[in-house]
């Protein structure tokens, strides 16, 4: 989601009219003044604020029997109350996990926040402006990582809490939960959850908001390899299993992976990779290269499952990769074939399902991406592996001038990657950070023949070393 320009200088006014003396450390998990049962029972929340970063917070809630010393939670977090308590008025809305063995209960959950995204994008919400929000649990206990949102509406429209309430009762149990921020008289930021049937901020509970410290890695980061970014064919199509019953299509893929032979091996032919980011000059440059070799050309998704692509790519992101991540092992069955006749050459494999999956689900800066060497940007061990992977990279403003001289439809991922900087990064950082094969980067700003010439020179030096 895009930085928003009108919430994003509020909080920069907001933070300049704070004293410094409100800048406040976060709560530490085992602060003594805070009753550890009180966090024990409640989960964390992550925020993603307008400028990427995240702040983090837990809601304490009120029992009523003056126990709580709130003073002892004073401690505030200025950008999270900027955001928060901006003019108008801030919903939090979240995604429960569902009831379910295996990837069914992920999946039911990941249809339903796909769904409200869809909703808080439309009619009245166009008014508002939406931010990522995680609801995880301390430590990584127990339970999954909720998704969710947090929706600002600038102007408090009572035609606004009319659609979130239609909103929440046309989804089945268990329901989202709706919650909308408040300060009290004392500047304390609070939190009331919105049962239904009911007025916002009069029914539910009454939670303090009280920020904590950021975990050493980001909540999502364990959960990428049941989430996006599949270690193996069994993870992957157990996924597509659970999706049988709502996409007749997920079951003809299976059949194509069921034909596909159990073992595999490359022939005795070259298999070489070329990935990047959109509008880098892969397809030309692995086309031209192909002659130039007199290879086999192949590009990602294979064409017996691109045709139903905008089916898989209009779902939620554990199906869409998963979607990838079967396309990959149907096009390793036909490189194992085809290197056995002669070399091959591959628009995109493994490293770009990998690469966009970690930057797409991973919220906030760079350096919240899974560090270097982690299992996740490791190739899995049952996928045929290539002998080699090149990496093409362009300026930014080269980039986006290519995509304008298409003259055709952008995809969501272009989409992204000519809007938002940050993505841009966070996938190329991605792409780095792959292992076992690791990328080999080659500059493409310079005109087409200079960089077909210098792919050439790197491939055969490659192989002239061995």
């Amino acid at each position: 989601m895009a930085c928003f320009p009108r919430l994003g200088n509020y909080i920069v006014r907001f933070l300049e009219r704070m004293r410094p003396s409100s800048q406040v450390p976060a709560v530490r998990r085992q602060a003594t003044a805070v009753n550890p049962l009180d966090l024990a029972r409640d989960r964390f929340f992550l925020l993603e604020l307008p400028d990427s970063g995240l702040a983090n917070f837990t809601l304490c809630g009120d029992y009523g029997d003056g126990g709580t010393d709130w003073s002892a939670l004073a401690a505030r977090d200025p950008r999270l109350e900027a955001f928060l308590l901006a003019p108008g008025r801030t919903y939090s809305l979240c995604v429960p996990a569902v009831p379910g063995s295996g990837y069914r209960g992920r999946i039911l959950a990941a249809r339903l926040h796909h769904h409200l995204l869809q909703q808080l994008s439309r009619g009245p919400f166009r008014k508002c402006e939406l931010r990522r929000l995680l609801c995880y649990s301390p430590d990584g206990r127990s339970g999954i990582t909720e998704k969710g949102f947090i929706l600002w509406d600038p102007h408090d429209c009572l035609e606004i809490q009319r659609a979130l309430q239609g909103l929440l009762f046309a989804c089945e149990d268990p329901r989202p939960l709706l919650g909308v921020f408040k300060a009290d008289k004392s500047g304390l930021l609070w939190q009331r959850l919105w049962e239904l049937p009911g007025v916002v901020g009069d029914k539910g509970g009454r939670f303090r908001v009280v920020p904590i410290e950021e975990p050493p890695v980001h909540p999502l980061v364990p959960e990428l390899p049941i989430t996006v970014v599949f270690p193996n064919l069994e993870e992957t199509r157990k996924v597509f299993e659970e999706c049988i019953p709502f996409i007749p299509e997920a079951k003809e893929i299976l059949n194509l992976v069921d034909k596909c032979p159990k073992k595999i091996q490359k022939g005795k032919f070259p298999v070489i990779v070329i990935e990047g980011l959109d509008a880098t000059g892969k397809t030309t440059v692995t086309e031209k290269v192909s002659k130039a070799l007199k290879a086999v050309f192949l590009k990602s998704p294979p064409a017996c499952v691109s045709q139903w692509r905008k089916i898989f790519d209009d779902e939620p992101t554990i199906i869409r990769r998963a979607y990838y991540s079967l396309g990959n092992y149907i096009m390793a069955s036909e490189i194992a074939k085809q290197s056995t006749q002669a070399p091959v050459i591959i628009d995109r494999y493994w490293h770009s399902t990998a690469a966009y999956a970690i930057a797409t689900e991973i919220s906030g800066l760079p350096h919240h991406l899974p560090p270097a060497h982690h299992s996740v940007y490791q190739w899995p061990q049952d996928l045929l592996r290539p002998d080699i992977v090149l990496l093409l990279t362009v300026n930014p403003e080269e980039r986006i001038h290519r995509i304008q001289g298409r003259g055709m439809h952008k995809t969501k991922e272009e989409v992204e990657l000519e809007n938002n900087k940050l993505f841009r990064e966070k996938v190329e950082i991605s792409y780095q950070r792959m292992e076992n094969p690791s990328c080999h980067t080659v500059d493409a700003n310079p005109n087409r023949k200079i960089v077909i010439a210098t792919v050439l020179n790197i491939i055969r030096n490659y192989f002239a070393s061995l």
